[in-house]
């Protein structure tokens, strides 16, 4: 994993091979050595939210907390679980890590002194597969292999009520909805089910209707429906305020639908599936919008494959066929011709902040810019790795490109480069000499 501080200046990267390493996201330059002391892989690594502090969980048993400053670690390790880690993650607050184990419990830990705060939070029979804060920091949920989800009070550290129980299978996640009132949990069990944070207990009946394994659920923006798609082929809208379903299943897909992802406004779902289409749904009436996105020979990527541009009109789309294809919302009619000149398949695709360029990685190796209007690649690739490039992704601001590689690097790209600013300011100027200070402004001595 690779991801920006808060502030965008720093990069923290995790690796299998047992680090953690830290990047000036200005210079692309490593900040001092690798943080070393896990002694396995390092599944997760983030900042705390004052960007001060970094937390990661290993499958090495530990939790370890580092100063992003200085890249030291502080303190010793957060020992106590007796298997693999599989999250930890800092309160909204960032004076609190929860983690969650293979051990079966959940600990929650005192940032400032590094201390385990009271007793370990036991009750789940099997795995905890996912812990995390409510949105005010003041409860935690978890979902375990044991088939229940448990909700704890922070502050005591003593369960709050009954476990959630209903899952008849192992609950792979739960998480609260934005405004902490409601959770959605996701089972192998083939059902969503809703549940009331305040109090616990389930809203309503499962989510069934799915006969197969569910692959995505979601909420809305507002909160309001939920979106859940299935190796069933179908996608199904449900309201979480009653648990039923909203109208009939949206079928049309002709093999495994991997995501299924509401717009930003909320008003049009977006599909993609192993039938190699991409569908846009209204989600008023839940009918389809416009003709299947077709055109790809071999499958889309899924599950960020089809991002919605930052203004929610365009969806971009990879696939293993080396083309982009960039499509109209509103119409669901392609823009263009596909974006071609990658000679790998295409791992990942995304817009810049204001939503006028898309950046691709590959496994030819080599990132590309094109201009989302035009559908033109701008400039030439960017190159540097050895090996597949899994993910490229512009920073908060659209001045920076952070790359990630199979060949262990992560690589940042000012933008547009250097180059590409002396040229277009020689072509601004050219019909006059400049000055010495406008030389010295554009860097041109």
């Amino acid at each position: 994993s690779a991801s920006f501080s808060p502030d965008g200046k720093k990069i923290v990267s995790a690796s299998w091979d047992e680090t953690i390493r830290l990047w000036d996201a200005e210079t692309g330059e490593q900040i001092g050595e690798p943080l070393t002391g896990h002694t396995s892989f390092v599944y997760y690594a983030s900042f705390s939210s004052d960007g001060k502090k970094i937390v990661s969980a290993s499958d090495d048993k530990s939790i370890r907390i580092w100063n992003a400053e200085t890249g030291k670690q502080i303190g010793k390790p957060l020992t106590g679980h007796t298997d693999n880690v599989h999250s930890a993650s800092f309160s909204p607050d960032g004076t609190k890590i929860v983690s969650a184990s293979s051990d079966k419990t959940i600990k929650i830990w005192d940032v400032e002194t590094e201390k385990q705060i009271g007793r370990q939070l036991t009750g789940h029979t099997n795995n905890v597969k996912s812990a995390s804060f409510s949105p005010d920091g003041k409860k935690i949920v978890s979902a375990s292999s044991d088939k229940t989800i448990r909700i704890w009070d922070t502050e005591t550290g003593k369960q709050i009520g009954k476990p959630l129980t209903g899952h008849t299978d192992i609950v792979m996640s739960a998480s609260f909805s934005q405004d902490g009132e409601k959770i959605v949990s996701l089972s192998e069990d083939r059902t969503i089910r809703i549940w009331n944070a305040d109090i616990g207990k389930q809203i309503g009946k499962p989510l069934t209707g799915h006969t197969d394994k569910i692959n995505s659920a979601s909420f809305s923006p507002d909160g309001k429906k939920i979106v859940s798609a299935s190796s069933d082929k179908t996608i199904r809208i449900w309201d979480t305020e009653t648990g039923k379903q909203i109208g009939k299943p949206l079928t049309g897909h002709t093999e495994t639908v991997y995501s299924a992802s509401f717009s930003p406004d909320g008003k049009k779902i977006i599909s993609a599936s192993n039938d190699n289409t991409i569908r846009i749904w209204d989600v008023e009436t839940g009918r389809q919008v416009g003709e299947p996105l077709t055109g790809h020979t071999v499958f889309t990527l899924f599950v960020n494959s089809v991002p919605f541009s930052p203004d929610g009109k365009k969806i971009i789309s990879p696939s293993w066929d080396y083309t982009i294809r960039i499509w109209d919302v509103e119409t669901g009619k392609q823009i263009g011709e596909p974006l071609t000149g990658h000679t790998g398949f295409i791992r990942s695709a995304s817009f810049s902040p204001d939503g006028k360029k898309i950046v691709t990685a590959s496994s030819d190796k080599t990132i590309r810019i094109w201009d989302a209007e035009t559908g033109k690649q701008i400039g030439e690739p960017l190159t540097g790795h050895i090996h597949y490039v899994n993910s490229a992704s512009f920073n908060h601001d659209g001045t920076k490109i952070v790359s990630a590689s199979l060949d262990f690097t992560i690589r940042i790209w000012d933008y547009p480069p250097l180059q590409e600013l002396i040229d277009s300011t020689r072509e601004r100027f050219k019909d006059r000499k400049l000055t010495t200070e406008e030389k010295r402004r554009f860097y041109l001595e």
